[in-house]
């Protein structure tokens, strides 16, 4: 089981986005089992709320529910816990920089390394813009979910192929 988290400022945009396009595209997948998935905020300020109304009228024309999410500020436990863990911007990954353990720093890492249509590096903020922006995000996080969702796909496929060393040790002694 891989678990990755995904991490914005409020937890009500951005964040709870991702959570809802990459369980949609597990579910297509048939992965649910394999990956665990959840989003925080790095400010716990709408902890207990809903996505904001606009987020989620954005992802219900596209077919995502995010109405049974609700906000949570990310806790020390998620740092130990997660495997991945992915910031929507820099300034949201140098806040998980700062409370994650020195040896956990490998877990982190920007959710938009994994798009493959667009050179930003951040998903933008959509709370203080228009409408529009929602879409935009929406835009950027399929991108980069599909992209996360390939890559995590590649290293399943790795846990689960046996190794070299056992397929050999089976041959040696006759076992199959």
């Amino acid at each position: 089981m891989i678990k990755v988290l995904f991490v914005c400022m409020g937890n009500i945009c951005r964040s709870p986005t991702a959570e809802g396009v990459f369980r949609h595209l597990l579910r297509q997948k048939n992965l649910e089992d394999k990956v665990e998935v959840d989003s925080a905020g790095t400010h716990g300020y709408h902890a207990g709320e809903q996505p904001d109304q606009r987020t989620q009228r954005a992802a219900a024309v596209r077919n995502y529910n995010l109405s049974d999410m609700r906000a949570r500020k990310v806790a020390a436990q998620d740092l130990e816990y997660f495997d991945v863990i992915l910031a929507m911007d820099h300034n949201n990954f140098e806040v998980l920089k700062r409370i994650c353990p020195s040896d956990k720093h490998d877990r982190l890492g920007l959710f938009m390394s994994y798009s493959k249509n667009f050179d930003d590096d951040e998903v933008p903020d959509p709370y203080y813009g228009l409408g529009h922006g929602f879409d935009l995000v929406l835009d950027m996080i399929e991108d980069a979910a599909s992209g996360l969702l390939e890559s995590l796909e590649q290293r399943l496929g790795e846990e689960s192929e046996p190794s070299v060393n056992s397929e050999l040790t089976a041959d040696l002694d006759g076992t199959p």
